[in-house]
């Protein structure tokens, strides 16, 4: 649960170090809304500002609606969005999805990380005079978290697999104060929680580690702001047709909040978790590797509400890889448009899908097969983050096979889009949904210390969940404060 008990003594060293620094909060309300409610002179400072610059005011640009430009933009009503064409997907569904490109770090794991960190430092459970923020990931939550960190004046450890994109690497070289490789790829949670017990014992109460993979900051974030965000899209923007669900990979499984909210909301859709069928740790208790960044796999986050999952979806990760070239080659992209009859607006934007978002939208696919939806169907999911951080894959991918023509593009195309089936489409019964979520015995219980009366609750107490979803008020009343206190303009 998310704790809100304060310590004042640290507290008021927090609310000197803001003040020191002229750091102002946002409010959740200001994130999900910010073109009502941020005030005229904050927006007036971020005109000042570049998008990712580490700087106090760009605490106000963590939300869904920021207007895609690179410096000096505003908000918008409505999320950044895209809607795919059948033409691109293969399916009549209108897949729809959030794009996660014009937040700060170019990821919008920088407001899980917003979501874990500020609980912490506006009841004075995290001191940012003394403690290191430590931020477990596999990908951008780490980077989420060193940037947030830096902005609220805090020193920062991030952790993440060695063989990620080298272009996270050095980007974190340049914003966290220290950067901690572990074995392996993103299947390789366990060596994350590892190096982080090896640091609490070397450093004890020195650190504090914000673990994306438990903490419901994480959940409470997306349940909020992503799941407000997607309503809106769906009911004031696109406005006809039915939505029908979510997709979404299951990573950290905070994004999967955001279909918990939308389940409220239109209580007959649906929420799918996917995952790589190389690592199918959801659809058959399975192990392994994949290439699909970021999305953490071989163990169930603590923060899934299981309970309110209704598919899983496996796809091989080589159709994703495929997708890297289509989607960014020249030859690629000529041959959607010229041949395939992609629109050009279309085209010109599909660097916004990093891999990770190329695979929620494999398993959209794969849903809108599953279920022969129509145009009349409306199914959404997010681009975590663009190509940005990719680019190194793509020029591994030419080096390794070769220049990309119109041959390999329409081979691709075939393949990776035309060809998806129903396969490793699995819609759980109950007992389907029990048995993942007692997977999380083995790796919270055995490993990292949780009690089995919590586990239980999580599928036996109806009030479980709601409660934690139900904290936005206190959490903005006591952000509220905070601001007061430092008496900032």
């Amino acid at each position: 649960m998310i704790d809100l008990s304060t310590n004042e003594e640290v507290l008021d060293r927090a609310i000197k170090r803001a003040r020191e620094r002229n750091i102002v909060i946002p409010t959740f309300e200001e994130q999900k809304h910010p073109h009502e409610n941020v005030s005229e002179p904050i927006k007036e400072e971020l005109k000042q500002l570049s998008l990712w610059e580490v700087a106090p005011r760009n605490l106000f640009r963590i939300t869904w609606k920021n207007s895609p430009v690179e410096s000096g933009g505003g908000y918008q009503q409505i999320a950044n969005y895209m809607e795919l064409p059948p033409e691109l997907t293969g399916v009549e569904a209108r897949i729809i999805a959030l794009v996660g490109k014009w937040f700060p770090t170019g990821a919008h794991k920088v407001g899980a990380a917003f979501g874990c960190l500020v609980p912490r430092l506006v009841t004075g459970q995290f001191d940012p005079t003394r403690q290191k923020a430590v931020w477990p990931s596999t990908g951008n939550y780490c980077r989420g978290g060193a940037y947030d960190s830096s902005i609220l004046a805090c020193d920062s450890i991030a952790i993440l697999p060695v063989e990620m994109s080298r272009e996270r690497f050095e980007w974190l070289n340049t914003v966290a104060g220290e950067v901690i490789a572990t074995p392996g790829s993103e299947s390789n949670v366990k060596e994350i929680y590892d190096k982080c017990h090896e640091l609490n014992a070397e450093r004890g109460d020195d650190i504090v580690i914000f673990n994306q993979f438990d903490e419901f900051g994480n959940h409470l974030w997306h349940y909020e702001v992503t799941g407000n965000a997607i309503e809106e899209v769906i009911t004031k923007e696109i406005g006809n047709g039915e939505y029908r669900g979510c997709a979404f990979t299951t990573g950290s499984a905070g994004t999967i909040g955001s279909g918990d909210y939308l389940k409220k909301q239109f209580p007959k859709s649906f929420i799918a978790a996917g995952e790589s069928l190389q690592c199918p740790t959801l659809y058959m208790n399975g192990y392994g590797a994949h290439r699909i960044e970021g999305i953490g796999d071989k163990h169930v986050p603590w923060i899934h509400n299981v309970k309110n999952t209704d598919f899983v979806v496996a796809i091989d990760d080589n159709d994703a890889m495929n997708w890297v070239r289509l989607f960014n080659e020249p030859e690629g992209l000529k041959y959607l448009q010229n041949d395939v009859g992609v629109p050009e607006n279309i085209v010109s934007q599909l660097h916004l899908l990093g891999i990770s978002s190329m695979a929620n939208v494999l398993f959209a696919i794969k849903i809108a097969k599953y279920y022969e939806m129509t145009s009349k169907d409306m199914i959404v999911t997010v681009f975590t983050d663009s190509m940005e951080m990719y680019q190194s894959r793509v020029r591994e991918l030419r080096d390794q096979f070769g220049a990309y023509n119109k041959l390999d593009a329409a081979i691709d195309y075939h393949r990776s889009i035309q060809a998806i089936k129903t396969d490793y489409v699995l819609e759980l019964s109950y007992l389907q949904k029990k048995r993942i979520h007692n997977l999380k015995y083995f790796t919270w219980i055995e490993q990292q210390g949780r009690t089995i009366t919590e586990l239980d609750r999580q599928w036996y107490d109806d009030t479980y969940w709601s409660s934690i979803q139900e904290m936005t008020p206190q959490m903005d009343e006591l952000i509220r404060k905070f601001n007061e206190k430092t008496n900032i303009g």
